[in-house]
């Protein structure tokens, strides 16, 4: 709150919306003399080719607001001279000199020393808001409406090359890179086809998001009946996959055995005896497999990967059982809670929220300067140029006197106030709260749904035990009791983030350096942040289901649910990668499908509604629009039916260890749970 209101005091949007003229004035502002000149012009754009530009962040040349940008090529010698014939020639060329201005008769020297018009006036169009040279390639050749060269109304006949080089400076120094005005101009051209196909298709988009939804949804239910099924389908796949070998055969052993036939063919050879050691290190990696000890050794590796797989599976079978049932049974907990789906809208909604807060805040911070003024001088030899200076007070200073025809004009927005000096610091305080606010939004989330989930396994009669409303409940409760629990969780989280936006920030502005050992050192510690920041991911995520069970604070459930995971470590991780395996196989098959569909629409491959297609300059555009919807969308239903997984899995590992099943300490998981356990518990009771 405190930065939002140094931003919100300080700050003004203005200067990120409207250019500045010469004057500090803005360009299009409502209630202004230039409401109704909204397009920044300049003078002699050719001044800002000077490399000077980019190290003074100012173009040498007088800027003005204008109504539009010039549509022809023009000369103030040329103007004066038809002046006297035809007083248009004047009334055109006036609408692009300094306001007030009207005496077309002064002399051409002192009209340029004092800057009262420009020189020349190119064809333009706007761009940014700003007049830019209408630069259009033809047959490979860069021309201005159809010219190559021009008067620069200065005696001089240049290229229009050197329009395009100033033009380029100038963006440049807008842009805040090295973008060229014509690469900006193909992407401003590029952009406008692309919004014209979205309002053509933008219905037919959302109908494909919707049946993304449906689809989604339809699967998380189904997952109750195909769970099983699906998941030993995924597992022998692997290993389909593993002992495959695409050169020769279908069957999962080919793959073993094209090794072995490889390794007896060239075997028999006279050059058998040669090993990799004698050969040594090949850039082409072929003339290893021309060696009958590569064969050997993929075979021998291949071998031990399957039979590594297949003793996992047959010590993990009732694991990967357990997880199967506890899958099925958040596909019957979300069924019976299908409020839950809607929440992450509401996610949504709140993350949307904070975006806007972060930006406003950020623009605010950003345009906190105050207007600049520089000495400006057309010609060399002036002592004062590029030197700071006060409006109100130039004319009356020596430099008026030293340098005739000087101005002082508009820079840029800066300070050296405090205040000023520590704006970096600032918008590092608004990206941490903005990380903190998004932490704590998914935190919230997460808490909900698992309170939610929660009241169902701890229902001892299913559906019937479970509380009315139980997500409105469990939001309740999360607002009211565990604010500060969320809080502390997300901004250890935001801090971590932070630390690594700040990594990734020096590390780029070291890519150029030639200090190995400083990226070495960066690169490292980039990897150890991210592997810290997962990790608090993953204890926060299952501190807050502890949270959400038993009301305890953050720390301590945290603890707990850390200690009741390592009690399970092996039930923990093959239960997260069978969840992984099922959920990525769901979003690739919801936005798979779905993109399917949508490419033969678009494409006109549907003889039924061909009719219906819109006219696209892009077909791809709709299309890849339609995939990432569908796949966030999935990710959306997914990412609820991995947190109730994730709920029922703790909520089981509780119930064993507090309860026994018996008549005063009853399970209360449910039947197929039950039924696994038993054949368990029967077995090593046999044994």
């Amino acid at each position: 709150v405190f930065t939002l209101l140094l931003a919100w005091i300080h700050g003004d949007p203005r200067k990120v919306i409207y250019p500045t003229d010469s004057y500090g004035q803005f360009c299009g502002q409502p209630g202004t003399p230039n409401e109704n000149k909204a397009i920044l012009f300049y003078f002699n754009i050719l001044q800002c080719a000077n490399p000077a530009v980019l190290i003074n962040l100012q173009c040498p040349t007088t800027q003005l607001c204008t109504s539009k940008c010039p549509d022809r090529f023009a000369t103030y010698i040329d103007m004066q001279y038809n002046y006297r014939y035809n007083r248009s020639y004047w009334e055109y060329y006036r609408q692009f000199c300094k306001p007030g201005f009207d005496n077309p008769r002064k002399s051409v020297s002192q009209v340029l020393r004092d800057e009262d018009c420009p020189s020349m006036i190119v064809p333009s169009r706007p761009f940014l808001q700003r007049c830019f040279p209408d630069f259009i390639t033809r047959n490979g050749t860069l021309t201005v409406a159809n010219k190559t060269d021009f008067k620069d109304g200065l005696g001089k006949t240049r290229s229009v090359t050197d329009l395009r080089d100033a033009a380029n400076q100038v963006t440049t120094i807008q842009q805040g890179g090295d973008s060229g005005i014509n690469s900006l101009l193909d992407t401003k051209e590029w952009g406008v086809k692309i919004f014209e196909d979205y309002a053509s298709s933008w219905y037919w988009i959302l109908t494909g998001l919707v049946i993304a939804m449906v689809v989604s949804l339809a699967f998380i239910l189904l997952l109750r009946f195909i769970a099983g099924v699906l998941l030993w389908i995924i597992i022998f796949g692997v290993i389909a996959v593993i002992g495959y070998d695409a050169l020769c055969a279908l069957m999962w052993v080919a793959g073993i055995f094209h090794c072995y036939w490889e390794f007896s063919t060239l075997r028999s050879k006279p050059d058998a005896g040669i090993t990799i050691y004698d050969i040594g290190f090949q850039t082409d990696f072929r003339v290893y497999l021309q060696l009958s000890q590569t064969w050997l050794i993929f075979m021998i590796s291949l071998c031990v990967i399957e039979v590594i797989i297949i003793l996992v599976l047959i010590f993990l079978r009732n694991r990967i059982r357990i997880a199967i049932a506890l899958l099925k049974e958040g596909s019957k907990a979300i069924g019976f809670i299908m409020s839950t789906l809607l929440y992450p809208i509401i996610t949504f909604l709140l993350l949307a929220i904070c975006i806007t807060y972060w930006a406003v805040t950020a623009i605010f911070l950003a345009s906190s300067g105050n207007a600049v003024y520089k000495v400006m001088f057309t010609q060399s030899g002036c002592v004062y140029s590029n030197l700071t200076c006060d409006p109100e007070t130039f004319d009356q200073s020596d430099v008026t006197k030293v340098c005739p025809g000087a101005q002082c004009t508009f820079a840029f927005y800066g300070g050296e106030s405090l205040y000023h000096r520590y704006i970096f610091i600032l918008q590092l305080c608004n990206l941490l709260v903005f990380l903190w606010l998004v932490n704590f939004i998914i935190a919230l989330g997460q808490c909900t749904l698992a309170g939610a989930f929660a009241s169902y396994y701890w229902a001892l009669k299913k559906p019937a035990d479970i509380p009315p409303w139980p997500l409105f409940s469990s939001f309740s409760r999360a607002i009211r009791y565990h604010t500060g629990s969320l809080a502390l969780g997300s901004l250890i989280l935001a801090v971590v983030q932070v630390i690594r936006i700040i990594l990734e920030y020096l590390h780029h502005k070291l890519k150029g350096a030639e200090n190995s050992f400083a990226q070495f050192l960066l690169c490292c510690l980039k990897c150890c942040f991210w592997c810290l920041e997962n990790f608090i991911k993953f204890m926060n995520r299952n501190a807050y289901i502890m949270i959400a069970i038993y009301g305890k604070n953050f720390c301590s459930s945290a603890r707990e649910a850390f200690f009741l995971l390592m009690r399970n470590v092996l039930r923990v991780a093959v239960l997260d990668r069978v969840t992984d395996f099922l959920l990525f196989l769901g979003k690739v098959l919801v936005a798979g499908s779905v993109g399917v569909l949508a490419f033969f629409f678009f494409t006109c491959k549907i003889p039924i509604i061909q009719q219906e297609v819109p006219s696209l300059n892009y077909y791809w555009i709709p299309l890849l629009t339609v995939i990432f919807g569908s796949y966030l969308i999935a990710h959306g239903f997914f990412s609820t039916y991995a947190m109730c997984v994730d709920t029922l899995f703790l909520c089981f590992l509780l119930d064993l260890e507090k309860n026994d099943g018996s008549t005063s300490r009853p399970f209360y998981m449910t039947r197929s749970l039950r039924k696994i356990l038993n054949k368990k518990k029967n077995r090593r009771k046999e044994k």
